[in-house]
């Protein structure tokens, strides 16, 4: 006699398999379209793959090949959504490939990549209102969730950034724009690790906490060296200074608005200095409006 239990497990059970096979195709036909010299690997004279090979991409998203080529073969093996997002990033995925990737894979993109309820047209209204002063929205990783015209082009051109790499902390460690727009590097990506650590004290073992950090830690030796001090500090005020590619040198006021009652997603301002810092914002403006 069949019960209701057996009866419900097979359908299941098939659409697994149906999504494992159809997330192994997916990864191979975007392997196959990725020449090496797209990802900085030399092609070589005996190639005989359509671009990449599987043991090329297991290196570039620092997984094993025995690993990745079950994945390929549609095994029944647990994805990580770290590995997904180290995928994502080695095949050069845009924003909807992305997106299917996670959806075959069964789990949802934790990364700023995805939409997130809380920022809502009110708030979006909110960011464009206090144009000229640049503002965002973040969460307490530092994912920046929604930004207005003037904070995009405070640091470079954040417009440019695909949406699951604009992190604060990421940028700051290794965006070249960002890395030049700060004066006092050393000090911000101190502070910011701490504050960081602080914040994840809430949040140990959720998965893209825990891929933001093996992200730092590969990418960045600062990021490794400030957050080996274990230092932790709470969140304040500040001055903060900025050399941008448009305007020039910003003296900038720094300040948390937090939109609940909870330490989480924040409004972050930043209002002028001074007059000089006042002129140079309303060009920045102007110039983020024209292009």
């Amino acid at each position: 006699m069949t019960t209701m239990a057996q009866e419900t497990a097979v359908p299941v059970t098939r659409g697994s398999e149906i999504r494992r096979h159809e997330l192994a195709a997916f990864l191979r036909s975007r392997r196959e379209r990725i020449t090496p010299e797209q990802v900085g690997l030399p092609r070589g004279t005996r190639r005989r793959t359509p671009g990449l090979r599987r043991e090329e991409v297991a290196q570039l998203s620092a997984v094993g090949v025995t690993w990745y080529t079950w994945l390929e073969q549609a095994r029944d093996i647990q994805v990580s959504v770290q590995v997904l997002d180290a995928l994502a990033r080695s095949l050069m995925l845009d924003a909807s490939e992305r997106a299917h990737l996670f959806q075959l894979a069964g789990t949802t993109d934790p990364t700023p990549a995805a939409s997130c309820p809380s920022v809502t047209p009110a708030l979006r209204e909110v960011l464009r209102a206090l144009e000229p002063i640049p503002a965002c929205v973040q969460n307490s990783r530092y994912d920046i969730l929604a930004y207005n015209r003037t904070y995009a082009r405070l640091m470079g051109d954040l417009d440019a950034i695909p949406p699951e790499d604009r992190n604060c902390m990421l940028l700051v460690h290794t965006n070249s724009d960002w890395r030049a727009a700060i004066v006092h590097l050393e000090d911000t990506q101190r502070l910011m690790a701490a504050r960081l650590r602080a914040s994840m004290a809430g949040h140990l073992g959720e998965p893209a906490w825990k891929m933001l950090l093996k992200r730092l830690q590969t990418a960045s030796p600062e990021f490794r060296e400030n957050w080996e001090r274990y230092e932790v500090v709470g969140t304040r005020t500040k001055t903060k200074e900025f050399v941008n590619p448009y305007v020039g040198h910003l003296t900038l006021e720094h300040t948390d608005l937090w939109l609940g009652p909870e330490v989480g997603a924040r409004m972050v301002t930043y209002s002028p200095k001074n007059e000089e810092a006042r002129q140079r914002l309303e060009k920045l403006y102007e110039l983020a409006l024209g292009s």
